[in-house]
């Protein structure tokens, strides 16, 4: 039978009913759409009409139950159609794309300040705002008053997190790779540091009484600033703050760097058991200071002969703030002796590290500058993961820093107003750049160019003291780090700089 004689032609009305002009086929069971080019088979087409008939109807019911949650439950129409999904219900009709995750290519900015300078004569701000830790500590006491205990979970009651504990053994491998090569590129790139010292008067009873006795006293009143400046002469900017700086006009005085200039050590006080007794001011000569990043790997899992820690299979209890239950106190075991057979904690000191790390090869000095940044990077990103979990204490006045969840009582803090706390330290969540400082410095274009200039420091820019150095030894800089140095600026010159937008 020939095509033609199979077409045969539809209803006005049936064709306007279901949107089709045409059926071909064997008995009249094909369908041609009006818009051409799709078949469907009678039977398939009924079976449509009957899944969007069923689809209309639980939409209606969908929708009364809407009404219902808005007039019972007292909830707008959001959160009501957010309780529902009708999304899910109808098969992914509909459907939003919520939690599918786009990867967007991130923009950086042309260029970038750096965070302002806080202020020494006041408190530092809170990492979390203060509106947030109100409601915390007010749910906290809120259960306490019912007697139900306070839900950790790890690391808060003291067990280890075991997806961290690689992380804590790469940043400590990174640390190491940082000290190192940091302690080899100082061989070779120039640091500069502001020391200034002055001879003040004394009397001349003193001077002729020493110097009949022969030994030449100086009295040394030493004015330092962090501030240092990694180029072959140090730059000319007045910016220095010092005590003395005053008869200098602001000018710093330049001496050579350490590796302590670049890589500001921050130290916390190492406790076999952050949940144990608290440092007392008369206790505090009994335990060790570390650095900091090292004393946040060993709680997060690292073991080291050297600082040993308690590790709980038994989690703590708290009701509130008050722990019922830590697992008693324990007598904390003896560590080795410094210089010790084995021992590896002189790796983690940067203390005479320019002695123990010879120069390096000259063609060998991209190479250690590169793999330099990559710890650096390595031990920021590792910090900040920590961190996240394991709690690190600051003080809201000074730069000292407790690893643990609890701060420390040692009197030792001398800033604003610490006659009214009697020294104590003004406790509060610690922030990356407290326990990793960036010791931001000038970025040289040229190192071996003219020194900067006052008058044109509006265009310059600052980058870590660490990438300063590796970029100057010939590593690649990571893109975040371009829009603080503001390497795209044409730095004018003196008499053209009034001049400039």
């Amino acid at each position: 039978m020939s095509r033609t004689e199979l077409r045969t032609t539809v209803s006005r009305g049936s064709a306007e009913e279901t949107g089709v002009d045409e059926i071909e086929g064997d008995g009249g069971d094909i369908f041609t759409s009006s818009n051409g080019g799709h078949y469907f088979a009678e039977g398939q087409l009924m079976e449509i009409k009957e899944t969007f008939e069923v689809l209309h109807y639980v939409r209606q019911k969908l929708s009364r139950l809407i009404l219902y949650f808005q007039d019972q439950l007292s909830l707008d129409k959001s959160k009501a159609n957010s309780i529902l999904r009708p999304e899910i219900l109808c098969g992914g009709y509909g459907r939003t794309n919520h939690h599918r995750r786009v990867k967007k290519h991130e923009m950086l900015p042309q260029n970038v300040d750096l965070p302002p300078v806080l202020p020494k004569k006041k408190k530092k701000p809170f990492p979390i705002p203060l509106k947030k830790i109100v409601e915390a500590a007010r749910e906290d006491k809120k259960l306490a008053q019912m007697g139900i205990e306070k839900h950790l979970e790890p690391p808060k009651n003291g067990i280890l997190v075991p997806s961290l504990i690689p992380v804590a053994y790469d940043v400590l491998d990174a640390w190491k790779v940082l000290i190192s090569g940091l302690a080899q590129l100082l061989h070779v790139v120039p640091v500069h540091a502001c020391r200034y010292c002055i001879e003040p008067e004394c009397t001349k009873i003193s001077h002729k009484i020493y110097i009949a006795l022969g030994v030449t006293f100086l009295c040394f009143s030493c004015s330092e600033c962090s501030e240092i400046h990694v180029a072959q002469i140090g730059h000319k900017i007045q910016d220095c703050h010092g005590s003395t700086s005053g008869s200098r006009r602001n000018y710093h005085s330049w001496i050579k760097g350490s590796i302590n200039d670049v890589l500001t050590p921050i130290e916390s006080y190492h406790m076999y058991d952050p949940y144990g007794r608290r440092i007392k001011h008369e206790t505090r000569f009994s335990y060790d200071r570390i650095p900091a990043v090292v004393e946040l790997c060993i709680q997060a899992g690292i073991e080291l002969p050297e600082y040993p820690s308690r590790r709980r299979t038994e989690p703590i209890r708290m009701l509130g703030k008050k722990v019922i239950d830590i697992g008693g106190y324990v007598d904390e075991p003896k560590p080795f002796q410094p210089g010790s057979p084995g021992s590896q904690i002189v790796e983690l000191d940067t203390y005479r590290a320019l002695e123990r790390f010879p120069p390096p090869l000259e063609e060998e000095v991209p190479m250690v500058a590169q793999a330099t940044i990559n710890a650096y990077e390595k031990v920021r990103w590792g910090v900040t993961k920590l961190m996240r979990k394991y709690s690190v204490k600051a003080c809201g006045y000074c730069s000292e820093v407790h690893v643990g969840p609890w701060g420390h009582n040692a009197k030792l803090c001398g800033e604003f107003k610490h006659q009214w706390r009697d020294g104590k330290h003004g406790w509060q969540d610690a922030t990356v750049d407290e326990v990793f400082p960036p010791n931001y410095v000038w970025h040289m274009e040229d190192p071996k160019g003219p020194p900067l200039k006052s008058t044109l420091k509006r265009f310059y820019g600052k980058v870590p003291a660490v990438v300063e150095v590796c970029a100057q030894a010939g590593a690649h800089v990571p893109n975040k780090y371009k829009p603080m140095m503001r390497a795209d600026i044409v730095v004018p010159e003196d008499r053209e700089a009034p001049f400039v937008a």
